[in-house]
């Protein structure tokens, strides 16, 4: 029964170390991003693009769906089409800006992005996915018109940050200040939208790494444990049969009331043992006296034999 419960103690923690793993993985898929490409928050009017959902997590099955002025809806035109990949040939800025996820069964879901589809003439290209801490990040201004000789200026949560003639804005190492609202203008031009730049990613995923470690290091600990109890416990109904087998010693004998005649002669089945033997004499105070001889066999002895003999006068 010991033995029992403490397998069933093992399985039962094994299994909640699984049910969490689990749940990590399961969190994991949550914070995954569906792919879009070009990789850029905003796009001019009739671009093209595409949102995947594909591998996510080692998965299919995903769903691309949107939030388009409120209302949510598949990214593609049908459900029975709606798995796989969402394809925009010809964006356009009412139909087609809002924010986009994947979906699977209902169930899960993973974070959004958004993207703009703008009429007007400039845009600012930043990347759709949150940056990692001390990664470099290059933001740039463009024109629906290519031209080749103009300077952009970008800002930052409506503030001025720099100019440049190649219209190019790069933080060689992100941090969490350098996240907020970036957008950028072209003199003669006009300006872009805004597009949040998000940063992070990085360190919630390195923060699993410890909690995983810290659930098998408990798994490892309870399996030692239940292994102790479960030698501890043979070691101690081992201890308990020597005890039960160890002979009883001629002190221990019971008082003869009676005579009683018995064979000298030892067992067969246990050779070379020491005879103990008790010998009642007429004279005692219920008749006979305990007399105890002790014949010793020259080789060594396991288990001592008690014989009770009986002197009876002829």
């Amino acid at each position: 029964m010991e033995v029992t419960a403490l397998c069933r103690l093992v399985m039962t923690v094994f299994l909640l170390l699984e049910a969490h793993v689990a749940f990590i993985n399961s969190q994991k898929s949550d914070a995954a991003f569906p792919q879009v490409d070009p990789n850029s928050q905003q796009l001019f009017a009739h671009d093209s693009f595409s949102v995947s959902c594909e591998g996510l997590q080692g998965l299919t099955g995903w769903r691309v769906m949107r939030m388009i002025k409120g209302k949510t809806i598949t990214c593609a035109p049908t459900w029975l089409t709606s798995t796989g990949p969402c394809r925009i040939e010809t964006a356009y800025p009412d139909m087609d800006s809002g924010t986009y996820w994947c979906e699977m069964g209902g169930r899960k879901k993973s974070n959004t992005v958004n993207i703009t589809v703008t009429a007007g003439p400039v845009i600012l290209e930043s990347p759709v996915l949150p940056v990692m801490e001390g990664d470099a990040v290059t933001l740039s201004c463009r024109r629906k018109q290519t031209s080749i000789n103009f300077t952009a200026d970008f800002y930052k949560d409506g503030y001025f940050m720099d100019s440049s003639s190649t219209g190019n804005f790069t933080i060689d190492s992100v941090s969490e200040s350098n996240e907020g609202l970036y957008k950028c203008s072209i003199s003669g031009a006009g300006e872009s939208p805004e597009s949040w730049l998000a940063v992070g990613g990085a360190e919630e995923e390195l923060q699993d790494v410890p909690q995983l470690y810290l659930l098998i290091s408990i798994g490892v600990c309870a399996f030692l444990l239940v292994l102790l109890l479960f030698v501890g416990s043979l070691r101690c109904r081992k201890r308990q049969t020597i005890t039960t087998d160890t002979p009883t010693s001629p002190s221990s004998l019971p008082s003869i009331s009676s005579p009683q005649i018995v064979t000298d002669e030892a067992p067969e089945d246990v050779p070379f043992q020491p005879t103990y033997a008790a010998i009642a004499k007429p004279g005692a105070e219920n008749g006979y006296d305990l007399v105890t001889e002790t014949h010793d066999e020259d080789e060594p002895s396991l288990m001592p034999v008690y014989h009770t003999l009986s002197l009876v006068n002829v």
